[in-house]
């Protein structure tokens, strides 16, 4: 039989007195251990999105870009609600009204530079089911929100899966125990003690298109969006007797 391969292990066979996690475990000829550590995980499809989308807007002075953001603002967020997107899952990240720079419209012509003087910029996130994420994007993007795409994925119940990862990792845990008190020609006993470490999930970088681009026509379809797949991990320390 194939030993799956795991973190390492120690085993414990002689008279000491051996703390693990805070709590301490006497091991001796008459209360032998086998200690594990064992790393297991889950894969769930993602049923919440995250979507970031905002605009940019543009004009030949303050109140006039102003005015063009005012209404592209509003136009996104009545296309959302009338949607039947709550209103408490579309929350505000930033809005600035600027000047633009010169780098930025270098390359324009003189009268395309006289239209850009000044900038409107503003974004929100908004909170939705998986499945229609790709729908809330296509009523935004059409309705004005040139700077969008960005998705988070995440789970309603973070905990059932990452007690499922838990229960999957003791469980190898024990497979190995067993194997090893075989070839001690012992027999593996109750369960001593066990902790679950989660495990942190890396940072996802946060990627977002930086120039306006034209409005989506009204009869294109939605872009084709699939949930991500997240990865729930724990890693389970687990102390057994032997007899």
């Amino acid at each position: 039989m194939t030993i799956p391969r795991l973190a390492p292990f120690a085993l414990c066979a002689t008279f000491f007195a051996m703390t693990v996690h805070a709590q301490t475990i006497q091991v001796s000829k008459d209360n032998r251990t086998i200690a594990i550590t064992a790393t297991d995980k889950v894969l769930v499809l993602a049923d919440v999105a995250t979507l970031h989308i905002g605009f940019i807007a543009y004009g030949p002075d303050s109140d006039s870009a102003y005015a063009v953001g005012s209404r592209t603002s509003n136009a996104i967020v009545k296309a959302l609600t009338s949607a039947g997107v709550p209103n408490d899952s579309i929350e505000s990240e930033n809005q600035n009204v600027s000047p633009v720079q010169e780098y930025q419209i270098d390359k324009l012509t003189p009268a395309e530079k006289a239209q850009r003087k000044f900038q409107v910029t503003q974004s929100w996130t908004v909170r939705t089911s998986a499945n229609d994420a790709a729908k809330v994007l296509d009523l935004a993007v059409k309705a004005g929100a040139n700077q969008s795409g960005q998705i988070d994925w995440s789970l309603k119940d973070e905990n059932a899966p990452q007690s499922e990862a838990a229960t999957k990792a003791l469980q190898r845990a024990r497979i190995v125990a067993e194997e090893m008190a075989k070839g001690l020609n012992a027999k593996l006993g109750t369960l001593l003690y066990a902790s679950n470490e989660t495990q942190a999930e890396p940072p996802r970088p946060l990627m977002r298109a930086m120039a306006a681009a034209p409005m989506a026509k009204t009869d294109v379809a939605p872009l084709a969006i699939n949930p991500r797949q997240i990865e729930k991990t724990a890693t389970v320390y687990a102390v057994f007797a032997i007899e």
